[in-house]
């Protein structure tokens, strides 16, 4: 009797529990009610907010390393391989999805490739239009845009995009997360034009 009544007990504060997460979790991440289903949209919610809060910091640490509030020659773009601490690597039995980062001071941009699919995130203050220049630089490469989630924190905003690629693609995902900060800096651009 007393297993039976631990036993309940425990079930009780795992439904508990996968409520509150459930709850803290935006509904679009959750795609059915099952225990699963819950625990694998509070995994994406909480790498995204781990994007989030990295981006973050990189800003703080770029605000704290510019030695005046003044104009600033912009740097270049880097290109790199995502770090194996990144939350967009992730390994399946032994498989390793492939990454890359091009990050700049205007926005920070990450792709990975998850099948047949492109997942690609950007981070970046508010730029009013800049989604539709992401999508317009997307279609423009033939990708098909399967899923788009946006998620915004005070000035900054977090695109994250599930991007079908077909077997005519040409381009890495480096080349893919290269031409999507250009859609970043093209906008800096149209401003300094429009002054």
């Amino acid at each position: 009797m007393s297993h039976i009544a631990v036993e309940r007990n425990r079930r009780r504060q795992m439904n508990e529990n996968l409520k509150v997460l459930r709850s803290l979790t935006p509904c679009f991440y959750i795609k059915r009610g099952d225990q699963a289903s819950i625990i694998a949209g509070v995994i994406e919610f909480i790498k995204e907010l781990h994007l989030v809060l990295q981006s973050l910091e990189a800003k703080k640490r770029r605000k704290s390393l510019s030695p005046s509030p003044g104009p600033t020659t912009p740097r270049p773009l880097q290109l790199s391989p995502t770090p194996e601490s990144s939350p967009f690597i992730t390994h399946n039995n032994n498989f390793k999805e492939l990454g890359a980062c091009c990050n700049s001071p205007v926005a920070d941009v990450e792709a990975r490739i998850c099948g047949s699919n492109v997942m690609l995130r950007t981070i970046s203050k508010r730029i009013p239009g800049q989604i539709v220049k992401i999508i317009n630089v997307l279609e423009k490469l033939s990708f098909e845009i399967l899923h788009l989630n946006i998620s915004t924190m005070q000035d900054t905003v977090l695109y994250s995009f599930v991007i079908k690629i077909g077997l005519e693609c040409q381009l890495s995902v480096e080349e893919v997360a290269l031409e999507v900060q250009k859609s970043f800096t093209s906008s800096d651009v149209l401003c300094i034009n429009e002054i």
